[in-house]
């Protein structure tokens, strides 16, 4: 009788020996005892927001409440598209900026298409614009991207001081894509459809409660900076309810275990790199100044180093060079609003082509990475320039 065995992506046996190399820097010392200490202070209430969000996300999608959401706009859209595609831009925005950009990409993106495909419209600018606005809203407050919670502290004591300096760059974040994506795609957008009927959650008191739950959790995390707290009590009272309601759906694949170990070991790694010196040459990019050319140019310093190495080492190799919160912010609008070109450069993008292509949307990578940056360059440029007006 034959076996089954089950295959190992590259994406884990990349993770796994990120996370091996990471541990033999803890074991060996390369990594003092000193420097793992703090380091594991500032990543544990990231890495544990990170945990509670995507549980929170998961269950809220098990309970039907993306599923109802959508089928509610397209109803609201009254069978005119530009309608239908301005709600869609909505409820990307507003999951990426409350629930974090792998929330829309890898929960509202299926959503999004299924809803386009059941009402007889082109998949394709719909799962453009939820990948594209993951990433550039993603700016707005310290819980829509991992690269924000890490600098948070340094930007400001509260979430205000963050989004006083966010709002401008998030604005053009997205409002640049998502006019570049109507025009390319106006014949589409400027048409009609038929509405669909109403789908109705199968189970009403998950849908309720998972609802009610993500209304009083969103506004709480744009009020506290301690994010991981209200996340943690929402993910504890969603799984309650399901365990009540629904105990098969509680698994450990709740729990993004890949991209927790992949962020740890990145944290890790980089940070052995500084403590031993081997980043020094970039005190050459270090920066206090807010002129246009020097946030400019640090802004496109993360933006190139995201689309080549990924955002998050990119923010963690360059943050020593941001001196200020200005500073900081625009090398946010790099690794946040850059990663646009190459599918590496964003986890997110990874995890969205993953679920467009298994529903049969048909991208290339080659024509995705021309309009990525075609997107990119104009979105980094002005919104560096937002970011330059409003600091003053």
């Amino acid at each position: 009788m034959g076996t089954t065995r089950r295959r190992v992506g590259a994406g884990t046996i990349i993770v796994l020996a990120l996370v091996a190399a990471a541990a033999v820097c803890l074991v060996t010392g390369l990594l003092p005892r000193a420097d793992a200490g703090d380091l594991g202070a500032r990543i544990a209430p990231v890495l544990g927001f990170v945990v509670a969000i995507t549980v929170v996300a998961e269950l809220a999608r098990d309970a039907a409440v993306f599923d109802v959401v959508a089928q509610r706009l397209a109803r609201w859209g009254r069978g005119r598209v530009v309608l239908l595609w301005a709600s869609v831009v909505l409820l990307a925005v507003v999951s990426t900026v409350f629930l974090s950009l792998d929330t829309t990409a890898v929960i509202v993106t299926p959503v999004v298409v299924v809803l386009a495909q059941s009402v007889g419209l082109p998949p394709l600018p719909f799962a453009l614009v939820t990948v594209w606005l993951a990433n550039t809203a993603s700016l707005a407050l310290p819980v829509s991207n991992l690269t924000n919670l890490l600098a948070a502290r340094a930007i400001g004591d509260d979430p205000f001081s963050f989004l006083a300096l966010s709002w401008a760059p998030t604005l053009v974040g997205v409002l640049v894509p998502v006019a570049i994506l109507t025009v390319v795609h106006r014949r589409t957008l400027f048409g009609a459809y038929t509405r669909p009927v109403g789908a109705a959650a199968s189970d009403r008191v998950l849908f309720w409660g998972a609802a009610g739950i993500l209304l009083v959790l969103m506004p709480l995390l744009a009020l506290t900076h301690e994010v991981w707290i209200p996340a943690t009590i929402a993910a504890v009272l969603l799984a309650g309810l399901f365990a009540v309601r629904r105990r098969h759906v509680l698994r450990p694949s709740l729990v993004p275990w890949q991209a927790i170990g992949l962020a740890t070991a990145l944290f890790v790694l980089v940070e052995t790199a500084h403590a031993n010196g081997l980043l020094a040459f970039l005190s050459s990019l270090q920066t206090d100044g807010h002129g246009l050319g020097e946030l400019l140019r640090l802004a496109a310093v993360g933006a190139l180093a995201a689309n080549g190495i990924n955002n998050l080492p990119a923010y963690l190799v360059l943050e020593p060079a941001a001196g200020d919160p200005v500073a900081l912010m625009a090398l946010l609008i790099g690794v946040n609003l850059g990663p646009l070109i190459t599918p590496w450069a964003s986890l997110a993008t990874l995890l969205w082509h993953h679920r467009v292509v298994s529903l049969g949307v048909e991208i290339r990578w080659s024509r995705l990475m021309l309009w990525g940056a075609i997107v990119a360059v104009p979105t980094v440029a002005i919104a560096t320039l937002a970011l330059a007006l409003v600091a003053g």
